[in-house]
């Protein structure tokens, strides 16, 4: 039952996100962007659609005069959608409030609308992804995670195929005294199954443990990452080119040391620290590849994570495209395998949830390099550190994303982006406070940024927020 106590209690502690929206359409709203949200609500598994609220924090009622004859308006949703969505008016002292609560749309059915299937990314709405609907439509059948990588398995070949001892090492918990022990604990975590003619090992059990991913199938043997290393800033000469052949949890740290060991030097920061640095980050490498390893499109068949070194800079790429937009990397977060995600964590594998990106941008800033960038393809997508370059040498485009990027990482910190930090992110003198202006002007005009209304207006103080906040 939807109340003023439930508005209340959204208005204060729940960010608006995956399933609840909020607008403030003082005097109306355009049914037809209605239409497309409750659509996108709907395929997203329901939610709620909040008008006479404004959608910026602190959140206040500001009232609504939209959609006055509701009968109309949920005729008109159910005609169009074929979905039935409730519509709750709500007497609040500042003003009237309508609330849309959206259904589900049915399992394996999306619902389209002027010819598209709608869905949310950040603020605006956006046609699906074919990754997107090629999981909806995949809803009827096992979670991929789920499905037997072998079937009547002994339990023999259970410890003999997986890494048993690194699971509880990496749990941090103690080997069991027993075999039994050992595949009850897998059982637990519904890595493995007992049917009448033996175990089932799942894919999550073997996607994660495997002490060889081809002694189960070609299929799994495909999803290893692999590592090519390049002579140079093109493809032409290949140095190195290694496939993994582990589980990811267990091939993991062997993994990031591979490929840490093999960037080149960071003459930069060497000078400062005097000890011998390497480009990229070891933080930032373990994060951006756990980032591809958790958020890959599983479904993709024949497609794995590459993690490609060339001489000025490193690339990330896993098959599947992102459910929100790369600009709120930063500060969103949205899995689309929330249990290999959750394990992996378990596992100290990857980060708390939405910190991993964090920590790469800001390694980026403490190593002096230019800002990673997120890089949306036809099937992939494609994460980039690049090595060290001078603030002399780096594009606009580069100076934008950076100083949007450290916007976003200061705001997250709960502090504010100023002309100071910027100068302090780009390694500039006082002197050169024009030229961080200059950085800050040409964020403002591609409107990544904005000022801080709530501080000074004076320029030489002002302070900055991410366009979203």
């Amino acid at each position: 039952m939807i109340s003023l106590e439930t508005l209340e209690r959204w208005l204060v502690g729940v960010p608006e996100g995956e399933h609840l929206e909020f607008k403030e359409a003082k005097q109306q709203y355009d049914t037809t962007k209605l239409l497309r949200y409750c659509a996108a609500l709907a395929n997203e598994q329901g939610g709620y659609l909040v008008l006479g609220v404004s959608d910026k924090m602190p959140r206040r009622v500001v009232g609504s005069q939209a959609f006055q004859n509701t009968g109309e308006i949920k005729s008109k949703i159910l005609e169009v959608l074929r979905i039935r969505v409730e519509v709750v008016e709500l007497e609040h002292p500042d003003g009237r409030v309508l609330v849309f609560d959206v259904p589900s749309r049915p399992a394996g059915t999306p619902l389209a609308l002027e010819g598209a299937y709608w869905m949310r990314s950040g603020e605006e709405l956006v046609p699906m992804t074919p990754d997107f609907l090629k999981r909806i439509f995949a809803e009827g059948e096992a979670d991929w995670f789920e499905q037997p990588a072998k079937e009547n398995a002994t339990a023999d070949e259970i410890v003999a195929l997986l890494d048993t001892q690194s699971f509880f090492d990496l749990l941090r918990l103690p080997y069991p005294t027993s075999r039994d022990g050992v595949l009850a604990r897998l059982q637990q975590e519904r890595l493995i199954e007992v049917t009448s003619s033996g175990w089932t090992i799942t894919n999550l059990a073997a996607i994660l443990l495997a002490k060889r991913l081809d002694a189960f199938s070609p299929a799994l043997a495909r999803k290893a990452p692999r590592v090519v290393i390049y002579d140079g800033v093109g493809k032409l000469n290949t140095r190195e080119d290694k496939l993994g052949n582990k589980g990811y949890a267990v091939g993991f740290e062997h993994l990031i040391d591979f490929v840490h060991s093999a960037a080149p030097q960071n003459r930069f920061v060497e000078q400062m620290v005097r000890e011998e640095v390497k480009m990229f980050p070891r933080q930032a490498i373990r994060e951006l590849v756990a980032n591809g390893l958790v958020h890959q499109d599983f479904l993709a068949s024949g497609a794995s994570v590459m993690i490609e070194m060339y001489s000025d800079r490193l690339e990330v790429s896993n098959p599947g495209l992102p459910p929100i937009r790369v600009e709120r990397f930063i500060d969103e977060y949205r899995s689309r395998n929330e249990r290999l995600a959750e394990l992996m964590r378990r596992m100290g594998v990857c980060e708390e949830k939405g910190s991993g990106i964090d920590k790469v941008v800001s390694a980026a800033e403490v190593y002096q390099l230019p800002a990673p960038d997120f890089r949306i393809g036809d099937t992939r997508t494609t994460a980039i550190l690049f090595a060290h370059q001078d603030f002399a040498d780096m594009s606009k485009t580069d100076r934008i994303r950076a100083c949007y990027q450290h916007c976003c990482l200061k705001y997250v910190s709960n502090q504010r982006m100023s002309n100071q930090s910027l100068r302090e992110r780009f390694h500039l003198p006082e002197s050169k406070t024009a030229i961080a202006s200059q950085v800050i002007g040409a964020t403002k005009e591609a409107e990544l940024i904005k000022p801080d209304e709530a501080e000074t207006s004076s320029t030489r103080y002002a302070r900055y927020l991410p366009f979203w906040a």
